[in-house]
C-alpha cells in the first residue's frame, strides 16, 4: 500500500515550482527541494499541482437507474477528471428526498472510496413541486445535506420556492435551482430561434431560464437565504445574476463546460448528442458566458455529469433523453477555451473548479490551498498535454459525450484524494527513491 508521494518539481496552483511531500494523507512537507524516501515519486516536472476539482452538479444515477451509471463508475469518471469530490443530484429512483436515501448515497460513495460523494438532498418530495421533502431529517442526517435542488425540475411555484428558502436559512442550506419556467417550455426541444424554426423543432425561450432566475434573486433576498442559479445558460440570465451581486445579493450561479464551447448550431445535425436542458443557446450566450465566468459574474464550473444508456440518445430527436456526460471533459474544456488564451488565471481556475464550489456547499477539507497540513487533494496538470476524446475510452459507464473526436489542450495526469492516487495517466514516476 502506497502511504507516501513525493511530487518533484511541479508548480503549485500556476506559481511557484517545488516539491511535495504527502505522508498519511496529509500535505506533510513542500520545500525547493525534497530528498527523502518515499513509496512512490512523481516527476511533475512542467506539470501544474491545483487542488482538487469539486463538482457541484454530477447524476450519478444510483440507486435505481445503474444501466446509466453507478456511484462507482461516476466516481472513476471523476477522479480522471481531477476531481476529489462530487456533488450527486437527487433524480434518484428512489428520488433522493429522504434521510434513508441521501445515507445510502454518502455511504456507497465512501466504501468506493475514489472521491467524496456528498450527496444534494430533493427540494420537494418525489421532485413533484407540490410538497416539501423532509429538509431537516436530511440536514440532520449523518449525510448532513447542505444542498437541495429538483434539478431536472423547475421548482415553478413561487410559494414553494419560497418556503424551501426560508427552511433552509435555518441551517445555512443553499437551493440550488433548475431555472425552466414549465409553460413556456411544454415540449420544447432546443433553444428557440433561427436555427429551431429551420429544423421545425419545437423552441425553448431564453426568457423561460431569466425569468426564474430574477423571481428566485428577489425571493431569497427578500427572505435572507442562499440561491445557486444551476446551469445558466443566456447572456440576459448572466446580466441578472451580475445586478443582482452589485446589490449585494446571496446568489451564486454555475455554467456548464458544453455551454461555454456548443452551440445550437449542432442539432441541424438532428443527432440527439446535443440534446440537452437547458439546450445549447447562441454564441452570443456563449460569449457572455464566458465573460461572465472571467468576470466573477458566474462563480464556478459545474459539469451537469448526465449519464444515459445508448438507446436513449440513439434514436429520433424528440425521442431522446436530454444531457451530456461531462466529468472527464471538463479540465481540459476550461483549459482549451479560456485558460490557454489567457483570458482566465490559474488563480481564477482554482476558484472556480474548487475553492468557490467547497465554499458554496461547505465542503471544508476541499477547496483548500496546497500547504503544509492540509488534506492531500490534489490534480496535477499537463498543460501541454492534448486529449483526443474517444467515447470508447471513458470511464462513465455512458457514453453521450458530444465531445467524441474533438481536440483539447490541458490534461489530467494524476489526481492525488486524501493521499492516494486515484487517476494516474501519462506519468513519469519511480519509486522508493
Amino acid at each position: 500500500m502506497v502511504n507516501s508521494i513525493l511530487i518533484k518539481g511541479g508548480s503549485i496552483s500556476g506559481g511557484k515550482k517545488a516539491d511535495v511531500l504527502i505522508a498519511h494523507g496529509l500535505i506533510s512537507e513542500i520545500a525547493e527541494s525534497i530528498n527523502t524516501s518515499a513509496d512512490q515519486v512523481i516527476d511533475a516536472a512542467g506539470f501544474i499541482l491545483l487542488p482538487g476539482f469539486v463538482d457541484l452538479h454530477t447524476h450519478l444515477r444510483e440507486p435505481g437507474r445503474e444501466n446509466s451509471e453507478t456511484i462507482a463508475t461516476g466516481s472513476l469518471a471523476a477522479a480522471r477528471g481531477g476531481y476529489v469530490a462530487v456533488s450527486a443530484m437527487a433524480n434518484t429512483l428512489p428520488v433522493a428526498d429522504n434521510s434513508a436515501i441521501v445515507e445510502q448515497v454518502a455511504a456507497i460513495g465512501k466504501s468506493v472510496g475514489l472521491v467524496d460523494v456528498f450527496p444534494i438532498g430533493a427540494v420537494t418530495k418525489n421532485l413533484e413541486g407540490r410538497e416539501l421533502a423532509d429538509l431537516g431529517s436530511m440536514a440532520n442526517s449523518r449525510a448532513q445535506v447542505r444542498v437541495f435542488s429538483d434539478d431536472g425540475n423547475c421548482v415553478s411555484d413561487p410559494l414553494m420556492m419560497r418556503r424551501a428558502l426560508e427552511y433552509v436559512k435555518q441551517f445555512d442550506g443553499v437551493i440550488a435551482q433548475h431555472a425552466q419556467d414549465p409553460r413556456l417550455t411544454e415540449d420544447a426541444q432546443m433553444n428557440e430561434g433561427i436555427v429551431a424554426s429551420t429544423l421545425g423543432l419545437k423552441g425553448w425561450p431564453a426568457v423561460a431560464e431569466e425569468l426564474i432566475i430574477a423571481r428566485d434573486i428577489l425571493l431569497a433576498n427578500m427572505v435572507g437565504a442562499r440561491l445557486h442559479i444551476c446551469h445558466v445558460t443566456t447572456a440576459g440570465g448572466v446580466e441578472i445574476i451580475r445586478w443582482a451581486k452589485a446589490q449585494g445579493m446571496k446568489v451564486t450561479a454555475e455554467v456548464t463546460p458544453h455551454h461555454l464551447l456548443l452551440t445550437d448550431e449542432l442539432a441541424t445535425s438532428y443527432d440527439p448528442i446535443y440534446k440537452v436542458n437547458p439546450p445549447l443557446r447562441t454564441q452570443n450566450d456563449v460569449d457572455a458566458l464566458r465573460q461572465g465566468l472571467v468576470d466573477g459574474t458566474i462563480d464556478i464550473i459545474g459539469t451537469d455529469h448526465a449519464p444515459h444508456p445508448v438507446e436513449s440518445k440513439e434514436c429520433e430527436w424528440q425521442n431522446a433523453a436530454f444531457g451530456m456526460v461531462g466529468l472527464e471533459t471538463a479540465f481540459p474544456i476550461l483549459y482549451t477555451t479560456l485558460i490557454s488564451t489567457g483570458r482566465l488565471s490559474w488563480e481564477r481556475a482554482i476558484e472556480v473548479m474548487s475553492s468557490n464550489p467547497a465554499k458554496i456547499a461547505g465542503y471544508q477539507s476541499h477547496g483548500r490551498p496546497l500547504q503544509v497540513g492540509e488534506p492531500a487533494h490534489i490534480a496535477i496538470i499537463n498543460p501541454a498535454g492534448v486529449l483526443t476524446v474517444d467515447r470508447a475510452q471513458l470511464a462513465s459507464k455512458s457514453k453521450n459525450t458530444p465531445f467524441h473526436g474533438m481536440e483539447f489542450q490541458g490534461t489530467v495526469v494524476a489526481t492525488v484524494f486524501n493521499g492516494h492516487l486515484t487517476h494516474q495517466g501519462e506519468l513519469r514516476s519511480g519509486s522508493h527513491e
